[in-house]
């Protein structure tokens, strides 16, 4: 069961109030009423309720209530503190109350789901969680659980695999999961009903998946891609057949064939993101461990480019930098910033691929040409010094890294950076007091790290 915390606030700036009316879906604690006498109750109800003065706060709440009977805040109020006393019939006709004025309103339904749970009268938790799934999906943990409690398995057992469809489930849903196909009474259909079913009705897309899934559960991949197969036949426009697909032609290593059925996938609409984003992950580490089929990842890729939630470009980039594949890195860490240029950590990342690979024209092109956007970013001085020195221009380097040493703020890492490469500049010019100078300092540096 998923923690609930919910943070209340109350906030009144100057003379400005607040109708309470002209609150729909927000926590209705930061309110202000338009009446002096009304006003002063209510606020002081809320500064008892602050103080942990129950009690009185209910007395001021229901001073309001004589003026506005029918105001649900001032009930979810009433709620709220009766519940805190563990005065659990009166909350729960407070909060019911609410609901009954306002069934929009998903705070009121969480006092409801409040007071149900803590007197573990779950059957109507139940209820009230299916109404709370209505505004957030995370709620169907809860109903799970709910279902466990209750000891309604099937039901519990067909959230979960309909949760599983769609997102990435938690690892409390798995270890249910289990629990729940450990015990034989609560075993799905056997692999013969499935295929007799199948065989009576072709299009019914639910038969296919669950008998995949127990040919997969019992390492019969075979028997699984074939019905995969006869998904795909008997119901052309599945997405889930293509799911499926991918898995065995990606596990049988033909990787075109799993690239095609990826691309059906990606493209779907039927398909939640999570789902496509795992699918590109497996279909990365085939490319990585291959070194095949890059043209179809750049295609997968593009899939995602207009998705804002993830730079997708920019994590197959970091990807492929952590396996030491400079090249791969540096083009998808380009195309990242076609999509997002001012990303600073993309920026500095592709400089440590050019300089990986010694290109020091590009270090210094690029980071010259970033510290127009970002004068004051201290890595962008030093690549630019850095490459400077490597390819000789030791007078340059000396004045954009003496130029950049000052934006080093709490980075000791960098600091040390900058004095190594101060000296190599000076050794460069032949100044050997100031070489030793800066060597000394970045020596010194390394001992209080230590």
């Amino acid at each position: 069961m998923k923690v609930k915390v919910w943070i209340k606030a109350v906030s009144v700036l100057g003379t400005m109030l607040f109708s309470v009316l002209s609150f729909a879906q927000t926590e209705p604690d930061s309110i202000a009423i338009a009446k002096n006498e009304f006003e002063e109750h209510f606020f002081e109800a809320l500064k008892q309720k602050g103080i942990e003065n129950y009690d009185k706060a209910i007395v001021e709440i229901e001073k309001c209530l004589v003026k506005e009977p029918n105001n649900p805040v001032l009930h979810h109020e009433l709620g709220k503190n009766y519940l805190a006393l563990k005065k659990y019939p009166e909350a729960q006709r407070a909060f019911q109350k609410a609901v009954d004025l306002n069934p929009k309103e998903r705070w009121y339904w969480n006092g409801l789901y409040d007071v149900y749970y803590e007197t573990k009268d779950y059957p109507n938790s139940i209820i009230v969680v299916q109404k709370l799934i209505e505004f957030d999906k995370e709620f169907q943990d809860d109903l799970v659980s709910l279902y466990m409690y209750t000891h309604q398995f099937e039901k519990a057992l067909a959230l979960i695999e309909e949760m599983e469809r769609t997102s990435n489930i938690s690892q409390m849903m798995e270890t249910y999961k289990l629990q729940i196909l450990s015990e034989s009474q609560h075993n799905k259909p056997q692999k013969e009903q499935l295929e007799q079913a199948i065989v009576k009705y072709p299009k019914v897309e639910e038969n296919y998946i669950q008998l995949i899934y127990l040919y997969t559960e019992s390492n019969q991949e075979e028997k699984a891609l074939e019905v995969a197969k006869k998904l795909e036949q008997n119901i052309p426009n599945s997405d889930w057949a293509q799911v499926s697909l991918f898995k065995f032609h990606l596990n049988n290593g033909d990787g075109a064939k799993a690239a095609s059925a990826m691309q059906s996938v990606l493209n779907s609409t039927k398909i939640e993101q999570k789902i496509k984003h795992r699918i590109l992950n497996e279909f990365l580490i085939f490319v990585n461990k291959t070194n095949t089929m890059d043209n179809e990842l750049e295609k997968a890729v593009d899939v995602f480019e207009d998705q804002t939630e993830v730079n997708v470009a920019k994590e197959i980039g970091v990807f492929f930098l952590n396996k030491k594949k400079n090249d791969k890195a540096v083009h998808y860490f380009e195309k990242s910033l076609l999509k997002q240029k001012d990303d600073i950590l993309v920026i500095e990342l592709l400089l440590q691929c050019y300089t990986d690979t010694n290109q020091f024209d590009k270090v210094y092109k690029r980071a010259e040409d970033y510290l127009e956007m970002y004068p004051s970013q201290a890595r962008l001085y030093f690549y630019a010094g850095l490459a400077q020195n490597q390819l000789k221009n030791y007078k340059k380097a000396v004045s954009i890294l003496n130029s950049g040493i000052d934006f080093v703020v709490d980075d000791i890492d960098l600091e040390i950076n900058f004095n190594i490469q101060l000296g190599e500049a000076y050794n460069g010019l032949g100044d050997q007091n100031k070489k030793y100078a800066y060597f000394n300092r970045a020596e010194q540096l390394l001992k209080q790290k230590k």
